[in-house]
């Protein structure tokens, strides 16, 4: 990075910094109007900050705005903020009367500095790094977003806090841009459009486990057609496997010792079993159940697996992360020699599905973590090919340290959205661990037996999260070929039900998911009812249209005229067989 960007939100770093003072500033505008208030943690987080607080009142909106006018006094009062470090026992009295500031000294190791951050009259206990000066911040760009409940130290058990969120940016035509961004993101907000549109509900009965409803299902068949047919055309073979297993298994793929926290547990006939978290074992045990010949490889095995993980509730959010999900998952049985181009085949088939959505999407390569399991010099060996095969693709990455699988390094597949949001959906593991593990085999050109390797791979990653990735990024406005209802046709009168109840049937035969409005309602109330649905074409039948044989087209974009029916549905059969995204008509 250029130097006169270092000191910018280019930087990551330094926007980081920025973020964390504003957090400090904002701590300390609470503690000037409200003095009894004790204040917990005020990290800087992807987009802002927040503070948790111990406060004897609710904050309201009306509290929020107090906090922020106080800021952009601090701000104006350009005080300087200064670090120092302090022993233990001068760092517990300087904390006195601030009891989770006393918790956290409290846990620091023995030898464990502790710093300070000092503006004013204010003194916060901080690793830091921070701004030199309050006056860094732009008070004309701060806002203050909202304001939650939060668990002490995540847990559900101590104290409920409330936990205040900002963001802050140098100039005020970021912040009213990045606020506007927001308002289109919560139009977009796919809980919202999910009930609105009936895809699907979230009961109380059930949290973390979503329930789709017909419309729903409609979208959630469709995308899965479209999977199944882009794997066959790429040669794979598609399997299903218990959703329950014995513990053993689990031990023997390492998920009991790494992943047990994650996973449900249950007793059958005095023996422990596991309801699967990942398909990978299942996988396993169904390469194994037949001998194979290096003729055989690369072997591509998919599967629509649906999988159970325990999230904590306090983590759950919509589609986006829940406690059970459909992975579309594939696992590619390879020789040693096959690693690159196998690697490079699933890149080309996940930009092929991408590109149907619209996506562009970055890629990261996460590298081995402490709990792994294997030898340094395999993952080493892993991590190179994995650069190596994209490289040579000329595609780039960055490098997440550290957070591979425990079973080997990762490309993991971040999607841009219609808003520039980012979302980790696909994913190619490089194992050669599980493989040795279950003893896998296959008989070599030479006759000799030898160990295949294998790639975990997702390319929607979860089929539910999918959904409400797309649902957001179309705004509900699904393309032709994805909508659960994609023609609708309006009566002006009760003269053309006929008419309309024969247009109807004829889509259908074409495999259209159309309906017929037949109520005795103003077409006005029809249409905005139809428009409200995302429902991409509206066919307008009055007597005119029934004499002639004709429809008057409306999409989402506005009236697009009358047409001959013959020549609607050859355009719009078109779209749904190409999969366009925008209208043919």
């Amino acid at each position: 990075m250029s130097e006169e960007n270092l000191y910018t939100f280019e930087n990551p770093e330094y926007r980081h910094t920025y973020w964390h003072s504003c957090s400090h500033i904002m701590a300390q505008a609470v503690k000037r109007l409200w003095p009894e208030v004790k204040l917990a943690i005020g990290p800087a987080i992807d987009e802002g900050w927040y503070y948790d607080l111990d406060a004897p009142f609710a904050f309201t909106p009306e509290h929020l705005e107090q906090i922020e006018a106080e800021m952009r006094k601090i701000c104006k009062e350009k005080l300087k903020i200064e670090r120092f470090e302090l022993p233990r026992e001068e760092a517990l009295a300087l904390m006195a009367g601030e009891p989770y500031k006393i918790e956290l000294i409290n846990d620091l190791p023995a030898d464990a500095v502790i710093s300070f951050y000092k503006q004013g009259e204010f003194t916060d206990l901080c690793a830091g790094p921070h701004l030199d000066s309050t006056g860094r911040v732009k008070g004309n760009a701060l806002k203050l977003t909202a304001c939650n409940a939060a668990y002490w130290r995540g847990d559900s058990n101590r104290e409920t806090l409330q936990r205040i969120y900002g963001v802050a940016f140098p100039k005020k035509e970021e912040l009213d841009a990045y606020l506007a961004r927001i308002e289109e993101a919560k139009r977009r907000d796919h809980r919202k459009l999910g009930k609105e549109l009936g895809l699907f509900m979230l009961r109380d009965e059930g949290p973390g486990f979503p329930f789709f409803l017909p419309k729903g299902m409609v979208l959630r068949n469709t995308l899965l057609e479209y999977w199944r047919e882009v794997h066959k055309k790429y040669g794979y073979v598609e399997i299903s496997t218990p959703i329950i297993l014995n513990r053993k298994l689990w031990e023997r793929s390492g998920h009991w010792d790494h992943y047990k926290q994650n996973m449900y547990t249950t007793v059958i006939d005095d023996e422990d079993y596991a309801i699967k978290p990942m398909n990978c074992p299942g996988g396993m045990l169904v390469y194994k159940s037949e001998p194979h010949s290096y003729r055989d490889l690369p072997l591509r095995v998919g599967e629509l697996g649906l999988v159970h993980r325990h999230e904590l509730s306090g983590a759950l959010h919509g589609l986006f992360r829940v406690r059970c999900f459909t992975q579309d998952d594939a696992h590619v049985f390879m020789t040693r020699e096959q690693m690159q181009d196998v690697i490079q085949e699933t890149v080309r088939l996940f930009d092929e599905v991408y590109s149907v959505f619209g996506l562009s999407y970055e890629i990261e390569l996460s590298t081995m973590p402490e709990d792994h399991i294997g030898s340094v010099e395999e993952w080493e060996r892993n991590q190179e090919i994995l650069k190596a095969a994209i490289t040579a693709m000329g595609k780039t990455f960055t490098v997440n340290e550290g957070d591979g699988a425990f079973y080997g390094p990762k490309l993991d597949f971040h999607l841009a959205d219609s808003l520039g949001r980012t979302w980790q959906c696909g994913t190619i593991q490089l194992d050669s661990q599980l493989p040795e593990r279950f003893e896998l085999e296959y008989t070599g050109e030479d006759g000799a037996k030898h160990r295949p390797v294998m790639i975990h791979r997702v390319v929607l990653g979860s089929i539910e999260r999918f959904i409400g990735v797309i649902t957001e990024h179309f705004a509900g406005a699904f393309p032709t070929w994805l909508a659960p209802v994609q023609v609708r046709i309006l009566t002006i009168t009760g003269r053309t039900d006929e008419y309309a109840t024969q247009l109807s049937r004829r889509l259908d035969a074409l495999g259209v998911r159309a309906e017929a409005d037949l109520r005795n309602e103003k077409l006005g109330k029809k249409i905005v009812e139809a428009r409200a649905q995302k429902i991409p074409y509206l066919l307008v039948v009055g007597d005119k249209e029934a004499e002639t044989g004709a429809v008057a087209v409306r999409t989402l974009d506005g009236d697009k005229g009358a047409m001959p029916f013959d020549d609607f549905t050859a355009k719009l059969m078109e779209e749904i067989k190409t999969r366009s995204r925008e209208n043919l008509i």
